[in-house]
């Protein structure tokens, strides 16, 4: 099994949302990797747990979830076990991917149905059966800026076309579970410089998206990472790019993102790292050069 990849899709420089959507093959519509294993492990344990909490459905959607179902089963090479239960039930061991079900609708593209184990702080049972517009609408500046670009390109897909794209913030929770969080804008004393490197985590989010040809149904699927920031700082430059990025978030999404309990602390720690790391190449490049120059005078 390979190693997991380390995706960092921030960018320096002021934050604006885009769709920044990239082509991809069929082969890589899944992520596996050395935790994929332990995250359905999780995703088991969860939907035995709070399964009114990861998996829901509208009326008319039985379809569509079984067509995702034979889908999965089909590029993963796997049997039916259990015809009796609830597809998306079946397909939570299958991959660390959660996927949301989305069909086309007057009032735009609608959330019909989800297994949804590792959310990024949104409740599933108050998305579920609503408009992408509206289940939005808690994020800054989504109705002018991706609304309408997204509900068109969820019209426009293709059968047997894929695509990626990604979202990240830092949270101060591993957690996969995070149905919680947004908009916390009350300070974090326990998050220092000196220790964000391990009280902080970079989540990254790879999110798919294809659609299931007989229903006409689009499956956004999303597979979550999460790093600790000390192996993020740990990639020469990542440190500089990241404290861009951070200071280029507007003040809005600073909050939605909850960044600002502890904002401070990351972005010292961040500058910190940078000088280091300056520095260590400084002192390495000096002692190059003295060996250099005093190199005439050895015997």
């Amino acid at each position: 099994m390979k190693q997991a990849v380390l995706h960092l899709p921030y960018e320096a420089g002021p934050q604006r949302m885009a769709l920044g959507l990239t082509a991809i093959p069929e082969a890589a519509w899944l992520e596996r990797d050395v935790k994929t294993q332990p995250q359905i492990a999780e995703r088991i344990r969860l939907l035995a747990e709070r399964r009114a909490d990861v998996l829901a459905d509208t009326p008319g959607a039985e379809a569509a979830c079984a067509e995702l179902r034979a889908m999965l089963a089909a590029h993963l090479g796997i049997a039916l076990k259990d015809p009796t239960e609830h597809p998306l039930a079946e397909i939570c061991g299958w991959a660390a991917e959660d996927f949301c079900l989305i069909r086309p609708s007057p009032e735009g593209p609608l959330l019909i149905a989800a297994i949804l184990c590792f959310p990024s702080r949104w409740r599933l049972s108050e998305k579920i059966g609503r408009p992408l517009m509206a289940i939005h609408k808690p994020v800054p500046t989504y109705a002018e800026t991706l609304g309408r670009p997204v509900d068109r390109f969820m019209g426009a897909l293709k059968p047997g076309r894929l695509a990626v794209r990604y979202n990240w913030s830092v949270h101060e929770d591993p957690t996969l579970f995070q149905p919680t969080g947004h908009g916390r804008g009350d300070f974090d004393p326990s998050i220092t410089p000196e220790n964000a490197g391990e009280a902080l985590w970079l989540r990254v989010e790879r999110q798919t998206f294809r659609l299931l040809p007989e229903s006409g149904v689009v499956v956004f699927g999303i597979r979550t990472h999460v790093t600790p920031l000390a192996e993020v700082v740990a990639v020469p430059g990542e440190a500089a790019r990241l404290a861009a990025a951070v200071r280029g978030v507007p003040v809005e999404l600073e909050r939605y993102k909850s960044l600002m309990p502890f904002r401070a602390a990351l972005l010292g720690y961040l500058d910190r790292r940078t000088m280091e790391m300056v520095d260590a190449r400084n002192h390495g490049r000096g002692d190059a050069d003295g060996e250099v120059m005093g190199s005439p005078g050895q015997s």
